[in-house]
């Protein structure tokens, strides 16, 4: 599965969330702790900052090789700042059908909105399921589509589906999408297991999503994840399991005093002033880490100096 962190809050070296921790998402590239296989696929990331020429578009970068072998990444990425990031390291198959490229590199980001997304997830015979979800899809997004991965069209299909920037529009957009996919698979009799763990990210926002279908496409698939990992990989309890697995946040203050590590200045969520959204924990101590559960979404946003978060659960 693919690896995902987002962060907002103060502008920060973006290698202190990319390059220097040890269990940086560059680092995870090649050792993930929750997940057995290398993320060989691509990377990328996107960033918004006050010290770019466009601080109000995000600066893009995404190459299709392994993060642990860019050498322009220990050249390009000391001389950024950030205040909100998003970046993913890309797993897929290990054979000849995976199509290496920028295009299928997240994150994925169009003209006409402000969002950005990346996601570790998978949505099966997506190609297939066209058939009954491109009537949704507009035009002005389906055009800017360049690659072959599942996640751009999840994107294309949100977008199109999305009615304002507000929480409760993209929420309701999420929704309407995962019904809409949910009823395209039974139509089509092509259930199966569907991980959809996403970021959706905007300047100083990030938006964040657990969701997907069990392997007989249901939408309230059950088990204890910790449980189910132990069967081992490639086996469908070990699939269900990384389904169930909750995504991570951290809040806290002074990011920055430290660049090695992903510790914040402990203070009460009240007093945040950033947070970072993972697919899993970033420190040795996972104290102070809260964890998005199965069939939630979390909104947070850099208000003023200050961090606020909402979590609800998705109604499908």
């Amino acid at each position: 599965m693919c690896r995902v962190l987002a962060y907002i809050g103060p502008e920060t070296p973006v290698e202190g969330l990319l390059l220097k921790p040890p269990n940086s998402l560059v680092n995870q590239s090649l050792d993930p702790e929750l997940y057995p296989e290398l993320q060989l696929a691509g990377w990328g990331f996107g960033v918004w900052s006050e010290s770019l020429l466009k601080p109000e578009d995000p600066l893009i970068y995404r190459r299709p090789v392994a993060a642990f072998y860019d050498d322009n990444a220990r050249h390009i990425i000391p001389s950024l700042k950030g205040s909100t990031i998003l970046a993913h390291v890309r797993a897929a198959t290990y054979d000849s059908t995976v199509v290496l490229a920028d295009e299928n590199c997240h994150p994925f980001s169009f003209e006409g909105t402000s969002w950005i997304v990346a996601q570790n997830g998978n949505l099966p015979a997506w190609q297939l399921l066209q058939r009954e979800l491109l009537q949704h899809c507009k035009d002005q997004y389906l055009k800017q589509m360049r690659g072959t991965t599942d996640t751009e069209f999840l994107y294309v299909l949100l977008l199109s589906l999305l009615e304002s920037d507000s929480d409760e529009a993209v929420q309701a957009a999420i929704e309407e999408m995962l019904r809409l996919i949910a009823k395209a698979m039974q139509n089509l009799q092509l259930s199966a297991l569907t991980k959809l763990k996403m970021a959706l990210v905007s300047p100083d926002r990030i938006i964040g999503v657990n969701w997907g279908l069990g392997h007989e496409g249901e939408t309230d698939p059950a088990g204890d994840w910790r449980e189910l990992r132990k069967s081992g990989p490639h086996t469908d309890d070990f699939a269900l399991s990384m389904l169930l697995e909750p995504m991570y946040m951290l809040l806290g203050r002074n990011f920055e005093h430290d660049e090695t590590s992903y510790d914040f200045e402990e203070c009460t969520e009240d007093e945040a002033t950033a947070a970072i959204f993972a697919s899993e924990p970033l420190t040795e101590n996972h104290d102070g880490w809260l964890t998005l559960e199965f069939g939630e979404i979390v909104f947070l946003e850099k208000k003023g100096e200050r961090i606020t978060r909402s979590v609800s659960e998705l109604t499908v």
